[in-house]
């Protein structure tokens, strides 16, 4: 669907700080005692001309999945003026914060804790009075660009000679030689777009691939390193997006020291400002939003049975984060039986495109779509629909390790599944 000049954007912000007490990382880690930083939700709504609105969010959340995705796209479509199917909303993925997962939570007995809902829901309410109260501007030039960012992204899967995971590398690593293996398979790029009311820059979405956490698990809620070093980009408002960081983390160059936070905070900043001095204009003749919706294929073989999963749930022998766990499996097995599919969408902006992606996206899915474009560039945003959790390449369930244990929910056909829609949405 193509528009052509005329383009005018919103931006809006939300706080969506969890209160003390509140679950964090979906009952993963201790529950919030402090806030070290505050929680934003911050996105843009852009409104090319004679076309519905298209918002794009990101969340200081852990996640946001299966039918509370979809309530939170349905508020923010309302509040814009659009439908859901025009609404990219994704989580910035740091762990010192909440989650979302409404289907999961219906699962669970009392006691196990997994999500706040009531202040999920009145989160929802703010950012979408936020986009209704967001003031309008026309947008008179758009440019791109891209910076590298040096020292902050590692590939967690280290392979041994036999070709498995020997090591995983994850977002701290001490105590071992490993730490200081080769980066990996990584995308150094971050990528940044700017919207502009003549000499104004409105506006500016940026995206990188590294899980971003430099320490968590004690309690002090935090945008961390990422979110940090996206509030200091005071010459615009900034809205940064996670890449396909599924297994990517800054393990390489962080061994979990609290002082790292602001290190790996500073490098993160420059390469944004750096990518903001280095964009180019890009054209406003071919303004497009196109969508894909596919079936995710479900895991199979042993521990991914619907009845496994029901029988942990009810068992009150096992830990409650392992419980808390098996509802959000049970969510989206259940779901995706029941025929829901997951939309892949693309905002494109002249020679530059933006892909919206599910889960805790392999780095592999970034890098090949900036190839389906060659001398384009091509921005991921990954953490959209959290339900299928983790998405490996088909080889790295081979593999083995973490990433492709019982934390990915889909199986090794979702390569081809994924990449088919990403050439489509991408064409």
């Amino acid at each position: 669907m193509a528009a052509g000049r005329g383009l005018k954007v919103s931006t809006f912000v939300a706080d969506v700080t969890p209160p003390m007490g509140a679950p964090l990382c979906y009952g993963l880690v201790p529950v919030a005692s402090e806030v070290v930083d505050k929680l934003w939700a911050r996105g843009v709504v852009l409104r090319p001309a004679g076309e519905r609105p298209i918002v794009l969010c990101a969340v200081d959340w852990l996640g946001i999945g299966n039918a509370s995705r979809d309530r939170w796209r349905e508020a923010l479509a309302k509040a814009a003026g659009t439908v859901a199917e025009r609404v990219a909303l994704h989580t910035v993925h740091q762990h010192d914060a909440p989650g979302d997962d409404l289907s999961a939570h219906a699962f669970l007995p009392a006691g196990v804790p997994l999500c706040d809902l009531d202040f999920a829901r009145g989160a929802v309410l703010r950012v979408a009075a936020a986009i209704k109260a967001s003031k309008i501007v026309a947008v008179t030039s758009v440019t791109g660009g891209a910076a590298a960012v040096s020292e902050v992204a590692s590939n967690r899967r280290i392979l041994g000679p036999d070709g498995k995971v020997a090591f995983g590398r994850m977002t701290a690593c001490r105590n071992s030689p490993q730490c200081a293996a080769p980066e990996g398979v990584i995308d150094p790029l971050l990528r940044s777009v700017s919207f502009w009311a003549g000499e104004k820059r409105v506006a500016t979405l940026s995206y990188y691939a590294t899980h971003p956490m430099s320490y968590y698990g004690k309690g002090g809620v935090s945008s961390d390193f990422v979110g940090q070093a996206r509030d200091l980009q005071t010459d615009t408002f900034q809205v940064h997006f996670t890449g396909a960081a599924g297994n990517i983390g800054a393990g390489k160059y962080n061994d979990g020291a609290p002082a790292n936070r602001a290190v790996l905070r500073d490098r993160m900043a420059d390469a944004m400002r750096r990518a903001k001095a280095a964009e180019k204009p890009v054209s406003l003749d071919a303004v497009r939003w196109v969508s894909e919706s596919v079936a995710m294929p479900l895991r199979t073989g042993k521990g991914f049975g619907e009845d496994e999963i029901v029988a942990a749930i009810a068992d009150a022998k096992l830990d409650t984060k392992q419980r808390a766990n098996h509802a959000r499996y049970l969510a989206f097995l259940r779901m995706t039986k029941g025929g829901r599919k997951i939309d892949l969408t693309a905002l494109r902006l002249g020679s530059f495109s933006v892909l919206h992606m599910p889960g805790e996206l392999f780095v592999e899915y970034q890098l090949a779509a900036a190839s389906f474009r060659p001398g384009e560039l091509v921005a991921t945003a990954a953490y959209g629909d959290y339900g299928p959790m983790y998405i490996g390449t088909a080889r790295a369930y081979d593999e083995g390790g973490y990433e492709t244990s019982a934390v990915s929910r889909v199986g090794p056909a979702v390569e081809d599944v994924l990449m088919g829609a990403m050439r489509k949405v991408l064409g």
